[in-house]
Order: C-alpha cells, then sequence, then structure tokens
C-alpha cells in the first residue's frame, strides 16, 4: 500500500464522517452498485453504497443482509426520494442499522430526514442550486454530494466544474461537501479536495471493476466508449419532465424518445395522470438498465455511462483503481 499523506489528510474529514480509510464514495448504479462490487469497495477502504433502486423493501433487506455478510466495514444506501415505498424502504435500513443512507432523485419528502436521523444514520443528499443545498443542510442532511452534468446516469443540467466553484466556496468550511461527476482520474480529485471538497464520488470508474457483475457485453461496450459517446436523453414533452440520463448512444436511447411519445399521448388523452407518467418513465429505465448491465443487451439496454467513460479501459481490481487515484493525487498534490 502506498502512502498518500498529503491526499488522507485533505480527505480526513470525509473519511471520518464515512467511518473509511478514503474519502471515496461509489456512486450508487442499479443493477451494478450490488453486494460484490459495494463489499469490494468498502474492502479496499472506499466507501461502497448499494443501489436500492427500484427495488421492494424485501429485496433490499436481503441485499444489505448479503453485503455484511460480505465486508464488515461501512458502507451505505441509496434510495430514490419518489419510490412509493421509500419509508418502509428506510425501515429496512434502520432494522440493519445501515450507518449512511443517501436519499437521491429528487427534494426528500417530508419527514424522511427526520425517519433516518431518528435510528441514528447520516443523511447525505443531492442538491441542484446553492440555496436549496442550504436549505436541506438546515432542515438535518448531514453531507452534501454535488454532481456535475458529466456523471452518468440521471444527471442535472449544470457541470461539475461550475458547482464545486459555486458551492465550495459557500459550504465546504461548515459542511461535509462530496464532488461527483466526470472524476476519472486522481489529479482531478486533488483538485476538488484543494478547492475544499471533503471527499469525492465516482461510478463509472468503478462499473467495470473485476468485483463488479455487469455482463462481460456491457463492460466491452465501456471500453469501446469515449467522452462524446456518453450522451444525455432528450426530453421530448415540456409538460413530462423527465430527468435527463446520460448513457451510451444505442437502439435503447432511440427507443426511450418514443417512448416518451408515447406516454405523453396517453397523458393527453387522459389515460394516465402525471405521476403515473413519470413512473412510467422510470420503469422503461429499470428495465432498459437491467437488460444492459444483467443481459448484455448493450444494443437496445441501456448502458448508463459518464463523460469519463473514455478513461475506464479495462478491468482491474476495486483495490487497484483505488490505489491508482490515491497515488494520483498524492503526485499531484506533491508536485504543487
Amino acid at each position: 500500500m502506498t502512502s498518500s499523506p498529503k491526499t488522507s489528510a485533505m480527505m480526513r474529514r470525509g473519511a471520518e464522517f464515512l467511518g473509511t480509510e478514503h474519502a471515496i464514495l461509489c456512486g450508487a448504479m442499479s443493477w451494478v452498485s450490488e453486494r460484490n462490487l459495494v463489499s469490494a469497495i468498502s474492502n479496499a477502504g472506499g466507501f461502497g453504497v448499494i443501489a436500492c433502486g427500484a427495488m421492494t423493501p424485501e429485496l433490499l433487506d436481503a441485499e444489505i443482509a448479503a453485503t455484511k455478510a460480505l465486508t464488515d466495514k461501512p458502507f451505505g444506501v441509496n434510495l430514490i426520494t419518489m419510490h412509493p415505498m421509500l419509508f418502509d424502504l428506510i425501515a429496512v435500513c434502520a432494522k440493519h442499522k445501515v450507518g449512511h443512507v443517501v436519499l437521491a432523485g429528487g427534494i426528500p419528502p417530508k419527514g424522511s430526514v427526520e425517519a433516518i436521523k431518528e435510528f441514528g444514520a447520516k443523511v447525505l443528499v443531492f442538491a441542484p442550486t446553492l440555496a436549496l443545498a442550504k436549505k436541506l443542510l438546515r432542515s438535518g442532511a448531514d453531507a452534501l454530494v454535488i454532481e456535475g452534468s458529466e456523471a452518468g446516469g440521471h444527471i442535472g443540467p449544470v457541470s461539475t466544474s461550475v458547482l464545486a466553484q459555486e458551492f465550495l466556496p459557500a459550504l465546504a468550511e461548515d459542511h461535509v461537501v462530496f464532488v461527483a461527476g466526470g472524476i476519472g482520474r486522481g489529479e482531478m480529485i486533488a483538485s476538488y479536495l484543494e478547492m475544499g471538497a471533503s471527499g469525492v464520488q465516482l461510478g463509472t470508474r468503478f462499473a467495470c471493476a473485476t468485483e463488479s457483475i455487469a455482463h462481460p457485453a456491457f463492460k466491452a461496450a465501456f471500453f469501446r466508449g469515449n467522452a462524446r459517446d456518453a450522451i444525455a436523453s432528450v426530453q421530448v414533452d415540456p409538460r413530462l419532465p423527465v430527468i435527463p440520463v446520460r448513457a451510451l448512444k444505442n437502439k435503447g436511447t432511440e427507443e426511450f424518445t418514443a417512448k416518451q411519445v408515447e406516454v405523453a399521448k396517453r397523458l393527453d388523452e387522459g389515460l394516465i395522470d402525471m405521476g403515473e407518467a413519470q413512473l412510467e418513465i422510470e420503469h422503461f429505465w429499470a428495465g432498459a438498465l437491467r437488460r444492459a448491465v444483467i443481459d448484455g443487451d448493450v444494443e437496445r439496454g441501456s448502458v448508463m455511462a459518464g463523460q469519463s467513460v473514455g478513461m475506464v479501459n479495462k478491468e482491474e481490481p476495486v483495490a487497484d483503481i483505488i490505489a491508482q487515484l490515491m497515488a494520483e493525487s498524492e503526485a499531484a498534490l506533491s508536485r504543487r
């Protein structure tokens, strides 16, 4: 294990918050961030996060138990705020005494932050604007993840570098803030730490780790892909506010556009309401993602990837990825 004293010192606050050696979170990627990858990241000194996604409470219960069997290190659970059974999922986290819960995909509904804090867990939230970030931190969130549009999966409209310049000077002194989106190398980690970040989150870089259960065809698509292939989905109808998703361009991205047209038409005809329309869009993604990750259908499935995908060109163990990121960050900080 190469030592990285400067990086570790700058990550100390984030690492203490997470209870880990390194303040490196793995982004929660549905179907990918499950027991194998999560435990491998936590065992390597990072912080694995289970992607609950569309799981039922029973499935999440089993996943947490299985992850605990593979690691005694801290890990978190990512819950989607629009999940119809959010409070049941929180109860599952409470049962297992999960130490950290990440609330993603929207503003946390009333009572959710309190329900998580009640059993002693720390709450991490995402915020697209500085005003909302301050409000969430005031109302009980323990840490913030700022994620730029370079990320894979569901994204906001602003780049990581702009968000970092806006949020970190305003928040980093008093709060734990992690930076995410488009991070593929340690030099970038060093820069965000210097700006005041407590740590970082990476997803794309870990998606093709040896320990990731993603299908070989899914991994091969990553190895072939470059930054321009990872495109954001298009919103077809202004009344159907679809959170854009970044994935590798393929037949599936075209089918999603057609799916939106179909859902918007049914909305017009009064056959479904807005809530149902949005859930149907969410279910489309969940199904398309499973086809790519698990079944290896990289033509019609959704190959969610961030723009850092061009830096992922081989399968390697999680421990090697983390060691490389730490070494690159340390070398960058030492040169300054």
